[in-house]
């Protein structure tokens, strides 16, 4: 049995009408249901680290390349946490700090300055037994992205890395001290889909303004939601190591928290982490607090001002971000947003899809730049293994391709054959279509030769066409194509075709 406080629905349900009364029942439990859908609404803060691309680590000039070399060959005594080693910040990685605060419009040094704290916490492969990074005076606040809040983004220290054997753990601390941005977002996320939206967004934008790699095979980029249901108790939810893997913990996060709460029990505030295998969170430890942590000042490191940073030549430096790329491409191409998004995954590749359409004569003809580059040359690369970078078919080669194209010197079949060549041999289009003699055939009378040929030589499939059955003109295509060895002009022969079938 329902029981409903609401009179305008009870009052109704007691109408003498036995159908009217069932209508109602039924809306009476959809209303229950949309009220018990929206009883609980999921909300996310995100907390992501990237490394950031500087040529040394963050308070030492050993090198910053902890997936190259030897273990431990990136070490020294500062990173190795020795006694009385002096730390020194490294600028470029503060600089790098500011360039995304100011892209993401956030506010620089927010409290006059920024300074350094040491952070507490035991970390096995971080051997000084703290970790330098910053709490109440952040080089960022503030700033939005997809119209979620930035509360802060700091500057911190990277821990080594744990290999676990069966008796033992190894300690590699090549990555001890690399630079580390740490962005924090407002509670404003409220499904996992935005979540996911928002990071991946987030790491084109650390690749456009070329301060991280974000490689999160490579542990470049490490996410961190903070799950809460009406912004109750929180969970932080660890491990996560892909953008997919985002989404499903918060969803799956959500879901049993929900189920906690309809059984009476409640969240208990913790760390979890995700098993991407098993596609669940489990318990890891209670969740600190801040004070936990006992935060004071790095006493080797002063504070720093904005004064000691060029911080307009800095906002200078941003370039087109991927939004604003976003935007333009379709409109200046005529491209959908979501052939936009595509290119602008990389800003190389954007760059080059540009360059290839600025030596085109006829700027219409961007879709079809759009067309090659993502379907046959991604395609070609694909199959072969090869990464984007390893393309050898310039800008240039691609738009002569298109107007060999365009212009009918050669047709779709034989400019799909010339990818690999010029790929292979990295030569121009043109140059190959002249030394093999790959131009388009356009000659009627000859087209017709080699139609007349096909036609005689399949009179049994002639008539079945003439019977009705007109999907063989493609029988009769393919077979002509063959004999012009896949340089026959399509529409002539088409064209051909169609009138001597009539006969």
């Amino acid at each position: 049995m329902y029981w409903i406080s609401d009179p305008s629905i009870t009052s109704t349900l007691w109408r003498s009408n036995v159908e009217k009364r069932e209508e109602m029942w039924e809306n009476a439990g959809a209303i229950v249901m949309e009220s018990r859908e929206k009883k609980y609404q999921v909300t996310v803060g995100l907390e992501i680290h990237a490394e950031l691309l500087t040529k040394t680590k963050m308070f030492c000039e050993c090198l910053n390349d902890p997936h190259q070399g030897r273990p431990n060959e990136h070490v020294c005594p500062i990173c190795a946490g020795h006694p009385g080693a002096l730390p020194v910040a490294n600028k470029k990685a503060i600089e790098s700090v500011i360039k995304v605060g100011l892209a993401l419009g956030g506010e620089i040094f927010p409290s006059g300055r920024a300074k350094f704290d040491r952070k507490n916490y035991f970390y096995p492969d971080l051997p000084k037994g703290y970790q330098i990074s910053q709490y109440d005076e952040p080089i960022v606040s503030g700033g939005k992205l997809l119209g979620v809040g930035i509360t802060r983004i700091h500057l911190e220290e990277d821990a080594g890395r744990l290999a676990h054997a069966k008796d033992a753990s190894l300690v590699d601390l090549n990555r001890a001290g690399v630079p580390l941005m740490e962005l924090v977002t407002e509670p404003d996320i409220r499904s996992a889909e935005q979540a996911k939206e928002f990071a991946e967004e987030l790491q084109r934008i650390l690749r456009y303004l070329n301060v991280s790699g974000g490689n999160m095979e490579r542990g470049e980029m490490r996410l961190e939601a903070n799950v809460s249901l009406n912004m109750g108790t929180k969970v932080e939810v660890k491990n996560i190591n892909s953008f997919k893997a985002l989404a499903d913990a918060i969803d799956y996060e959500a879901a049993r928290q929900e189920e906690l709460i309809k059984n009476g029990e409640k969240v208990t505030q913790e760390t979890r982490g995700w098993d991407d295998v098993e596609k669940k969170t489990v318990s890891q430890r209670s969740k600190e607090e801040a004070h936990d942590y006992r935060y004071f000042p790095e006493p080797d490191l002063p504070p720093f001002t904005k004064e000691a940073f060029k911080i307009e030549e800095i906002r200078r430096s941003i370039p087109e971000l991927p939004e604003e790329k976003r935007v333009r491409m379709t409109k200046e191409y005529e491209l959908t947003r979501e052939q936009a998004d595509i290119l602008i995954e990389d800003p190389k590749i954007a760059e080059y899809f540009e360059e290839a359409v600025s030596e085109l004569k006829d700027k219409r003809q961007a879709g079809l730049v759009y067309n090659y580059l993502t379907s046959d040359i991604f395609g070609f690369l694909k199959e072969k293994g090869v990464e984007f970078e390893g393309l050898r078919i310039k800008p240039l080669a691609l738009s002569e391709l298109i107007y060999l194209l365009s212009s009918g010197e050669i047709n779709s079949r034989t400019a799909k054959d010339l990818i690999g060549v010029m790929q292979e041999k990295g030569i121009s289009p043109k140059k190959l279509v002249e030394e093999r003699g790959l131009g388009q055939i356009s000659d009627k009378k000859r087209i017709q030769e080699v139609v007349e040929k096909v036609v005689s030589e399949n009179e049994e499939v002639v008539m079945r066409y003439r019977a009705g059955n007109k999907n063989l003109l493609q029988f009769f295509l393919g077979q002509v194509m063959r004999e012009l060895k896949g340089q026959g002009n399509p529409e002539i022969i088409k064209s051909v075709l169609l009138d001597i079938l009539k006969r």
